[in-house]
């Protein structure tokens, strides 16, 4: 896609793709966005735009406002929104409505179309991080024949009706207040990632999306976003949880403990006091997903742990769209 090509199907709407020049009036939109998360600023999304080219596109009205963005990649004939992030699709203001969603879609596919992507995967916003009702894009989806190709399993505390602990949770918890250790905020991401990648590979031969030095960065770009809290005997970090923070979530991005660390329960002392006292005021903690294989399998002992503090299940959806459709499916 080339930066300086617009594709304009409706009078009321056109799409322009992205480029560096933007990136100021791109972060002001997200700023005000109905369906913000901090990881769409350009900020945090360019930091691996080696591994994820950039095909995002910037929408405007017929006056030349912009009504709404869709953080992209692509990669041969295939866009994602997005693939290094969680979650994309568009991203819009309380001003977005229906039909204007609808005319946002018919301008997004001719664009790709146009640009030979033939196939998009769209993986709209959860609702818990919705400031105000933002699916219009699901309803544009099912005009537009989107096809849900992949469901995983995340597990969140929902703040209005808050479920209690299990008696397993509690016990392990009481447990581990017994012992000398102290829970605080702290900036040691290397300490930190060298838990979690030791986890990570002794139980699922698998390494963390992050390096050290990648979280520290990108921490150090969103301090008020991304948080590390840790359990320390003494000097020794025992445990930790990376938080990311937004208007409404606390997402435990990363939970990790050594082997004295799980022995002392030393991450039941975290997590009780983010979810009882760092973040009580949030409308949702959310634990992250336990499905594996693309959401075929869920890792039952992870939902269970997850469970067990009261969290229950919300979906985080994939979406398929055939570019090959005509323009607007309502004519």
């Amino acid at each position: 896609m080339h930066a300086d090509e617009t594709i304009r199907i409706r009078d009321s709407v056109k799409a322009v793709p992205y480029i560096w020049q933007r990136q100021q009036e791109w972060d002001e939109f997200v700023r005000v966005a109905k369906n913000k998360h901090f990881f769409f600023y350009r900020d945090y999304m360019d930091y691996h735009a080696d591994r994820f080219p950039d095909a995002s596109l910037m929408f405007y009205d017929d006056r030349d406002r912009l009504i709404g963005l869709l953080p992209a990649t692509a990669r041969d004939d295939i866009i994602s929104s997005h693939a290094g992030l969680s979650f994309g699709g568009v991203i819009s203001t309380r001003g977005m409505k229906v039909e204007l969603m609808l005319d946002v879609f018919a301008v997004m596919c001719a664009s790709l179309r146009e640009n030979g992507m033939r196939e998009m995967i769209y993986k709209p916003v959860p609702h818990m991080y919705h400031e105000v009702p933002a699916e219009e894009d699901l309803y544009a989806l099912f005009r537009f024949g989107g096809r849900l190709v992949r469901r995983d399993v995340s597990t969140a505390i929902d703040r209005r009706l808050r479920l209690p602990f299990s008696k397993g949770r509690i016990w392990a918890f009481k447990q581990a207040a017994a012992q000398e250790l102290e829970v605080r905020q702290c900036l040691d991401y290397a300490a930190f990632m060298a838990i979690e990648e030791d986890l990570l590979r002794e139980k699922y031969s698998a390494r963390p999306v992050h390096n050290a030095a990648e979280l520290a960065l990108l921490a150090a770009r969103f301090p008020d976003n991304i948080k590390l809290f840790a359990a320390y005997q003494g000097l020794e970090m025992l445990a930790g949880v990376v938080i990311y923070e937004t208007a409404r979530v606390a997402h435990t991005q990363y939970i990790g403990a050594g082997e004295k660390g799980r022995e002392l329960g030393a991450l039941d002392l975290i997590l009780q006091h983010l979810i009882h006292e760092r973040y009580l005021s949030k409308d949702y903690f959310d634990f992250g997903i336990s499905t594996e294989d693309d959401g075929r399998r869920l890792n039952t002992g992870l939902v269970r742990n997850k469970e067990s503090y009261g969290a229950r299940a919300t979906v985080f959806d994939w979406y398929a769209l055939d570019l090959s459709r005509p323009p607007d499916p309502a004519e």
